[in-house]
């Protein structure tokens, strides 16, 4: 696969994620995390398969050999994520929410240079830092000082285990090299779903009412849990993990242009951020010396 077609999957994978934010703030007053989780994968796991039939035509035995694998990728992107990231936003603001998910970029470039044995340039790893800079600068507005004044609740503990999460699960779809990528993504999510199944027996479901809300799963279960998941997994099965992760910045950019869209203002040193998170992103993609050489580490199998 050409190196400008990953770039774009990674690039519309997090404009559905940061559609996701914003959507999703319609949905968690009407559902709960449960209910959000397994609703999303239901919708979903409808067109993955036929999707992943029709692209990769896998032979699914084949795939479901590596079921520990996806087993695993099931309980770490398909529920363990989600679902607390839905906790989470119960619990504390999407500004605190998103300024904890920074970090995650840089955890998927730690998590891959210690257990994939990754390189990374002085280049990239500058494009690491130039992008968080953007977030931030987003996040606050140009406030950088209020990052002093966050009072960590409960939500935000929360958000530090669904970044955690999430780099494991990246990890995870790097280890699944060879794997027809949409294909695997269709069976972890049906695993997920048969481990969620009792769970919501057990406690029932509440359908969405509203029109906002209706709108909202239905967006979510389609294109963050549909397309940015077979996007990320096939960019992520053809480049590294540490330089995929930093497209996950893009998410706080995509979400402040959405939010313009639907009429909330934004501010010009917020843009500034915006262009800073583009080109970290630029030059955490540029071929440079290594500064982080390979390290004979084994992990997970």
């Amino acid at each position: 696969m050409k190196n400008y077609w990953i770039i774009i999957l990674l690039v519309l994978a997090n404009l559905f994620w940061g559609g996701h934010y914003v959507f999703g703030k319609f949905v968690v007053a009407e559902m709960d995390p449960l209910q959000i989780t397994f609703s999303r994968w239901v919708i979903a796991v409808v067109f993955l398969f036929p999707i992943a039939q029709l692209i990769e035509r896998p032979k699914w035995r084949e795939v479901w050999k590596h079921w520990k694998v996806l087993l695993a990728m099931a309980a770490t992107g398909v529920i363990g994520y989600n679902f607390f990231l839905y906790t989470a936003l119960q619990y504390t603001t999407s500004l605190d929410a998103a300024l904890i998910n920074s970090l995650n970029p840089m955890l998927i470039v730690l998590f891959s240079v210690v257990f994939l044995k990754e390189r990374l340039g002085l280049v990239n790893i500058g494009g690491v830092f130039i992008s968080l800079v953007g977030v931030l600068l987003i996040l606050t507005k140009g406030h950088l000082e209020q990052l002093l004044s966050i009072h960590y609740n409960k939500g935000e503990l929360i958000m530090l285990l669904v970044i955690f999460i999430w780099t494991l699960y990246s990890v995870l779809s790097r280890k699944m090299k060879g794997v027809p990528p949409i294909s695997a993504t269709a069976i972890s999510v049906l695993l997920g779903l048969f481990i969620l199944l009792p769970f919501i027996l057990f406690e029932g479901i509440s359908l969405p009412h509203s029109k906002n809300a209706i709108i909202g799963i239905l967006y979510i279960g389609f294109f963050p849990s549909v397309w940015s998941f077979v996007f990320w997994n096939t960019a992520i099965s053809k480049m590294n993990a540490s330089k995929a992760g930093i497209y996950l910045n893009l998410i706080t950019v995509f979400t402040a242009i959405i939010s313009i869209f639907l009429g909330n203002p934004i501010s010009t040193i917020q843009m500034v951020g915006g262009l800073f998170v583009f080109f970290g992103v630029y030059l955490s993609n540029k071929k440079g010396k290594v500064l982080v050489e390979k390290k004979q580490v084994k992990v997970l199998g």
